[in-house]
This record gives structure tokens, C-alpha cells and sequence, in this order.
């Protein structure tokens, strides 16, 4: 999105229009000598975005076909580099769609618990299904507090037996920009064959703050263990120092034992186009250059407002996304505060009552043999104690819920 005239995203506050400028500044202050989870600062009103968190599930399979692309693929170093593929297509969506779509990253509306969104996508792969549920919040007795939230999820095709199950916090904090670090982790799931692979979830800052045009930048590393002893690597470097380009990473795949002997490097632009080589990323063979913009996005059907119930994403929000899109802050503020007062309400009555909210797909474990296993060659930990736990999908759940789905229970 080009600046106006009146904006120059090169200088000082330079993305932001002059009316909101004060504003800006104001905020920028705020989050610098705030002590504690930035989520529950309130942002100046053109940077609030109109989507919740619990909706950012969908951006694991925007793309369906190469998602379930692995379970047709009989080698198994193959196909632990079709997961490499398809986690690496998943990023631009994840972490830069929002910044492409509206000129910078905007603060997700906060999700409530029990928040459902629920969607399916067609393609050539057959129907792909996304569940994503509010698993998890903070509340004080004495008031009400979003943060941290937790979103579990799971995205299954039936049709080529492939599932992703995971859940995700974060937690944001500031030191000369904001850091959000992301709590949790996914598992993709391959039913003919039995075969799981941990994938870890990267770190985030926000770049350009400044200047009033943020946009993402991944930081550190993460991983994908597979239980065939296959190790993917992605380090995440930012603006590349020869490259001189934003979002810059570098991957290998690797046997676990055999750290030395690189059976596939990846290198490029995770919102861009990546290189994927037989080999080193030195003097490997390359096999495929793949290009973000050369492979489309599939639209995720739902169902149209009147037919979705109060606890889901796009009905429960959807006064507070229109306000927010008519520049109408006065609207905001009260529609939300409606939401987070019956949240309120509902978390005193339960405690009250000694009773807690029941999740609609998804349970509580306190241990999982599979992350265990998975996690062993990473070092990587479930940090359960910031997520009130380990959560996956219930089947039996699943079975037996169906709209509608109301704050009732």
C-alpha cells in the first residue's frame, strides 16, 4: 500500500497520517516504559486490526495441495522435505498476509474463551477441514484480562489421511521494539503411515515501528523432527547481509545422527520465493524454486453470519470489525467492552460455583508420549505451565458438538 502524500514511511512516524501522528507517539511511549504483557495495552485505533487471534489458525493450509502433499510420497527423506516445503509455504500467510493486505501488521482483536472458528477449504486435495477454539485466558477476580490467550486448532483432510493438531500463546514484550514469543507447537500427522512430525514455532519482532508502518521479522530458529529421524532446520536471519532483503532464512534437512551429511538445504525469502537443493545450500543440486505469488491461495468457506452462532469469531466480532473499519472508535470501545464484561461475568459466576469452562473440541493432557519423543533430539520443552497445559484435539468431543454454540452450558 503506497504512502499518501502526506506520508513517508522513511522518517519518523512517517507511516502514519499526520491527524494520527500524537497518537502514535503517545503509544510508542506507553509500550517503552510498560512493564509486563504488551497485549493488554490498547493500541491507537489505526492499528487495530478486525480479525481475532483464534483466526490465524487458517494460515497453516491456505494452500491444501501442499499440504497434503507428503502423503503421497513413498522415501521418507522426501517426504520429511515436503513437510520442510509446505511449513515453509505457510509463513508469508502467517506471519506477512496482514502487512500485504493493509499496508502494515495490525494488533489482532483479543479472542475470548470458548471463541470457535470453524471453516473448510475445497481444492484439488478434496475438503480440508480447520477447527480452531479459544482454549485458554487469564482472569484476575477483580477484573478482566485477554492475556495470554491460547488457541488450539486442528486441520484434517480425510480424503489422504493428513492432520495438524497444535496450540499457540504469545507473549509480547518490549526492548527497543516489541518481541512476541510464541508458546507452543504444532504436530502434523500422516494416518497410512503412522508417522508424526514436531514442528516448533518461531519468535517474532515487529519492525518499523518507528517509522508507523510495522511489519513482522521471524527471529532464531525452528525446527521439524520427524519419528523417521529426520531433522529440518530453519534459521531465520532477517535482512540478509549479502542479500540485503527482509525476511531472509536458510534450511537444512538433515538424519538424525548424520547431522554433517546435508540432504536438503533451502534458502530465500520466507514471503517471497525460496531455493529448495539436493545437497548443501553451497553446492547442492537444485530441485525446485518455489514462488509464493505462483501459488495462489485457497479462500476458507464459512458459513454466512446468520447461520453461525454467538461464540463464533466473525458473529462475535463482527460489530467491533465493522466499527473499527468505519473509523468509529466510540463504537469500538463499547462493543468490545460488551464482550469482555460478560466474559467477565461468566469467569466469576464459574469460579463462584467451583466450575470451569468446558472446551468444545479440544482437552487438557499433562503429558504427551509423541512431543516427548519428538522434542528429545531438539531439547525443546512444552512449557505447559504457560499454556494451563497440553492440548489436543478430542474426537469424542468433536463427535458430539454441533451448532449452535452459545455461552450456555
Amino acid at each position: 500500500m503506497p504512502s499518501s502524500p502526506t506520508q513517508d514511511s522513511s522518517t519518523e512516524g512517517g507511516g502514519v497520517a499526520p491527524a494520527q501522528r500524537g497518537s502514535w507517539g503517545s503509544f510508542l511511549k506507553s509500550i517503552a516504559s510498560f512493564n509486563g504483557d504488551l497485549s493488554s495495552l490498547t493500541a491507537p485505533p489505526f492499528i487495530l486490526g478486525t480479525i481475532s487471534l483464534t483466526e490465524f489458525s487458517s494460515y497453516w493450509a491456505e494452500h491444501p495441495s501442499i499440504f497434503v502433499a507428503p502423503a503421497s510420497e513413498k522415501d521418507p527423506a522426501k517426504r520429511a522435505l515436503l513437510v520442510l516445503r509446505w511449513f515453509l509455504s505457510t509463513l508469508k500467510q502467517q506471519y506477512c498476509s496482514r502487512s500485504d493486505t493493509l499496508g502494515s501488521e495490525k494488533k489482532p482483536l483479543n479472542p475470548f474463551l470458548g471463541e470457535l472458528f470453524l471453516g473448510e477449504w475445497e481444492d484439488t486435495a478434496g475438503t480440508t477441514t480447520l477447527v480452531s477454539e479459544q482454549v485458554r485466558l487469564k482472569v484476575l477476580v477483580d477484573r478482566y484480562s485477554h492475556h495470554p490467550p491460547v488457541t488450539a486448532y486442528c486441520i484434517a483432510n480425510e480424503k489422504h489421511g493428513v492432520r495438524l493438531q497444535g496450540y499457540n500463546g504469545q507473549k509480547a514484550s518490549f526492548s527497543r521494539t516489541i518481541h512476541v514469543k510464541q508458546i507452543g507447537h504444532a504436530i502434523y500427522h500422516l494416518d497410512a503411515l503412522n508417522e508424526d512430525y514436531l514442528i516448533t514455532l518461531p519468535s517474532i519482532h515487529i519492525e518499523n515501528l518507528i517509522y508507523g508502518s510495522p511489519f513482522v521479522e521471524l527471529n532464531k530458529s525452528t525446527t521439524i523432527t520427524s519419528s523417521t529421524g529426520y531433522i529440518s532446520k530453519i534459521d531465520y536471519s532477517g535482512k540478509g547481509w549479502v542479500s540485503g532483503k527482509k525476511n531472509t532464512f536458510s534450511a537444512t534437512l538433515v538424519k538424525e545422527g548424520k547431522e554433517k551429511d546435508v540432504l536438503y538445504s533451502v534458502d530465500g525469502q520466507w514471503n517471497d520465493s525460496f531455493t529448495i537443493k539436493e545437497g548443501s545450500s553451497k553446492h547442492g543440486r537444485v530441485i525446485e524454486t518455489y514462488s509464493a505469488s505462483q501459488n495462489p491461495t485457497t479462500k476458507l468457506k464459512i458459513p454466512p453470519l446468520e447461520e453461525q452462532s454467538p461464540r463464533e469469531s466473525k458473529k462475535a466480532w463482527n460489530k467491533v470489525a465493522n466499527a473499527i473499519l468505519k473509523g468509529d472508535m466510540d463504537t469500538t470501545s463499547y462493543e468490545k467492552s460488551k464482550i469482555e464484561n460478560q466474559q467477565r461475568e461468566m469467569r466469576k459466576k464459574e469460579q463462584a460455583e467451583g466450575k470451569e469452562w468446558q472446551r468444545t473440541f479440544f482437552s487438557r493432557l499433562k503429558q504427551d508420549p509423541i512431543f516427548d519423543k519428538l522434542a528429545k533430539p531438539v531439547g525443546e520443552k512444552v512449557e505447559g505451565d504457560k499454556t494451563n497445559g497440553i492440548w489436543r484435539y478430542d474426537a469424542s468431543k468433536a463427535k458430539n458438538a454441533q451448532r449452535p454454540f452459545d455461552f450456555q452450558q
